[in-house]
């Protein structure tokens, strides 16, 4: 696993754009932490990184977070059985993730790691790795005897969005503008399609793109029941609303023929 390790910058003078999305960083990782510890999916290692909620999260973003990940980990973990786990991954805007933990627990890792994001909040991530063992240690046991790479990039970041020019897309967007997070390339979050041809025209030569709500429909359906049980959703029209508005998107190249284009939910 990489992480960078510069000092963190001071607060003063920073640009309040950057600022605001490293705010995001914050939100994500004390959303995700209360959604586990409601029940709606298991994460041991979370508690190092961030504090417990003082307040309780909507039910439709604890349902919003539970479809992100296990999304995503469907994705990731599809890709590293085509490779057979010979292959790398690198975590663009990381943020407290903590995947590299969850996979090295599925004997899953691929044969490199990379974690990206701003220099102040992975220096963060790095301090919490070192004070405490259950973070400390498996990274040590992957390494066995090589030493363990140091290296940082400074990356802006920002989740995959969809259909924003509605009137409910729009909305998201002024409420982002109040804390001065503007969202870079929404011009090009039209719509599924055009989440593809972008990847598409950047050299990729299959693109998948599926709105959150289809992800949601594709997990085991028996868990999602259980997890509805978790909590009541009152509002269920505006949690559709909001999963129509995120997307996952995923490309390849495959000049090995490993089949990665066949990767799909």
């Amino acid at each position: 696993m990489a992480a960078a390790a510069r000092e963190p910058l001071s607060a003063t003078g920073l640009d309040e754009a950057d600022e605001a999305v490293r705010g995001t960083c914050e939100d994500a990782s004390v959303c995700k932490r209360f959604a586990v510890s409601v029940g709606y999916w298991k994460d041991p290692y979370i508690q190092y990184f961030v504090r417990q909620a003082k307040e309780r999260k909507a039910p439709e973003i604890n349902r919003g977070y539970y479809a992100r990940v296990h999304g995503v980990s469907y994705l990731i973990q599809a890709f590293l059985k085509k490779t057979e786990c010979n292959c790398q991954i690198v975590n663009l805007g990381a943020g407290m993730d903590t995947l590299f933990w969850r996979l090295k627990d599925e004997n899953l890792l691929p044969r490199k790691y990379f974690e990206v994001d701003f220099p102040m909040i992975v220096a963060r991530k790095i301090h919490n790795i070192k004070s405490k063992p259950p973070l400390s240690k498996p990274i040590m046991e992957s390494h066995s005897g090589d030493s363990l790479l140091i290296g940082g990039t400074l990356l802006s970041h920002s989740l995959p969005e969809v259909n924003m020019t509605d009137r409910f897309g729009q909305i998201m967007i002024e409420n982002l503008q109040r804390r001065q997070c503007n969202l870079a390339g929404v011009e090009v979050c039209r719509s599924l399609d055009s989440q593809k041809e972008r990847l598409l025209l950047n050299g990729w030569e299959t693109a998948h793109a599926i709105d959150m709500m289809k992800v949601y429909s594709f997990l085991p359906q028996a868990d999602v029941k259980r997890i509805e049980g978790l909590e009541f959703l009152d509002e269920k029209e505006l949690f559709e609303q909001l999963m129509q508005h995120y997307c996952i998107c995923w490309a390849s190249k495959d000049s090995s023929n490993l089949g990665l284009a066949n990767i799909t939910f």
